[in-house]
């Protein structure tokens, strides 16, 4: 009978046993997983109301807390392992045989308990987490008072090597962080939407200086021409919006929309000098270091459609409008005043012909290069800084691998340029 009921008790010290390794790797999974989890996917599901995210969330308010229950948890299974495991050993093989156990016991808690769970756990932690959090939060909620006493003594002792205590750290996101969030999410979005959400992000990063249209290329009419001269450039130009001016375009009297001239004259009247100036609406400027995403919001504030360009001076540098905006963010949808097909040209070894005035932001668009684009807008105006001298035709310049040759020059101005790729 003796025998019998020393076998039952080791049965059931090695069933105990084998149950509190379990334990301790549930502890051990549970700190791995919720340590791990996407904050942030677990805040879109527990706005869906899905019970076990919210248990997450506010598990995860207080990570103090929770890794106080954890680690009493661990702590205390282990503990208790160590001590059955020396009992199992004395009763099979005597005293002699605790060390041997105490070797094995580790092994086996460092697999079974440790590495194998938190390996899991750092593979599949929002599965994980949703499993452990329940019983996580029922066991904290059981525990508090010996939380609170572990947690105010080792606070305590983190507040005397100088560490200060906040529990409501501020998980925002920089829009740096946001953007290699965006370039981690392929597969996910589709490539098309995740271009606009860079575009986005990237709004704050250009000025109106960036994307504007340069002085040079606005097509406007000259108010003291003759009325013939105004008419026939009138019926010319087809851009969307045409701006008059004395002498020059820093002398803008108003902007001219065709929609405007339209319902002017389905009205019968008879379009003259004066009933031209009645249909102009006052220009709106803006400087040029405008934020791009600043400058949106004006145009939707001021219901505005676009803007000249001014330095500190009060010299206009160009034109934006709020498709140029639009086009940063979803990328190329309405016809450009100057298409790219005239001013840029693909030659059979592979280089580009281009306007000296095209924008290098519209060149890097068309081609998918990296020419640099935060210095002057032109490319004109990159080769001529890149040069440090007044360009000339057939001299060639090489701008960060790519070998550039002007082509013609037309008042001190590079008119036409030829690009080759990049040298390897």
């Amino acid at each position: 009978m003796s025998g019998s009921r020393e076998g039952s008790k080791i049965i059931t010290l090695v069933v105990l046993l084998i149950v509190l390794i379990i334990s301790c790797g549930f502890f051990a999974s549970s700190e791995t997983a919720l340590m791990a989890v996407n904050r942030y996917r677990m805040r879109h599901q527990a706005r869906l109301k899905k019970r076990s995210a919210i248990l997450v969330l506010k598990l995860l308010q207080r990570p103090d807390r929770l890794l106080g229950i954890i680690l009493i948890g661990n702590t205390l299974f282990s503990v208790l392992c160590s001590a059955i495991a020396t009992l199992i050993s004395i009763a099979l093989w005597g005293e002699q045989s605790v060390w041997i156990a105490t070797l094995l016991l580790t092994l086996v808690l460092l697999v079974v308990g440790e590495t194998a769970p938190k390996t899991l756990a750092a593979l599949y932690p929002e599965k994980v987490a949703h499993i452990v959090a329940f019983p996580i939060y029922v066991l904290r909620q059981m525990f508090y008072p010996l939380i609170w006493l572990v947690n105010i003594l080792s606070n305590s002792l983190l507040r005397l090597i100088g560490v200060k205590m906040t529990h409501n750290l501020s998980e925002s996101l920089t829009s740096d962080e946001l953007r290699t969030l965006v370039h981690e999410t392929t597969g996910s979005i589709p490539p098309r939407y995740q271009s606009m959400l860079l575009g986005i992000l990237d709004l704050n990063k250009l000025t109106v200086n960036d994307v504007m249209l340069p002085r040079r290329t606005i097509k406007g009419i000259d108010l003291n021409s003759s009325w013939d001269a105004i008419y026939s450039h009138l019926t010319k130009i087809t851009q969307e919006w045409i701006p008059f001016y004395r002498e020059d375009i820093n002398h803008l009297v108003g902007i001219l929309q065709p929609r405007d001239l339209a319902c002017f004259l389905m009205e019968k009247k008879e379009l003259n000098a004066e009933t031209l100036l009645s249909l102009l609406r006052k220009p709106y400027f803006v400087p040029e270091q405008t934020p791009l995403n600043i400058q949106l919001h004006n145009f939707q504030k001021k219901h505005e459609q676009i803007a000249f360009v001014v330095d500190e001076y009060g010299e206009i540098l160009g034109a934006l409008t709020l498709d140029d905006i639009l086009e940063e963010i979803v990328g190329e949808f309405t016809i450009n005043i100057v298409e790219p097909k005239t001013v840029i040209q693909i030659q059979s070894d592979g280089s580009y012909l281009v306007d000296g005035m095209l924008p290098v932001r519209e060149f890097n668009r068309f081609v998918h290069w990296d020419l640099p684009i935060t210095g002057p807008h032109t490319m004109s105006g990159l080769i001529t800084e890149y040069l440090e001298s007044l360009p000339r035709p057939g001299i060639c310049v090489l701008i960060q691998k790519y070998p550039i040759e002007i082509i013609e020059v037309k008042a001190n101005r590079v008119k036409t340029a030829r690009i080759f790729p990049r040298i390897l």
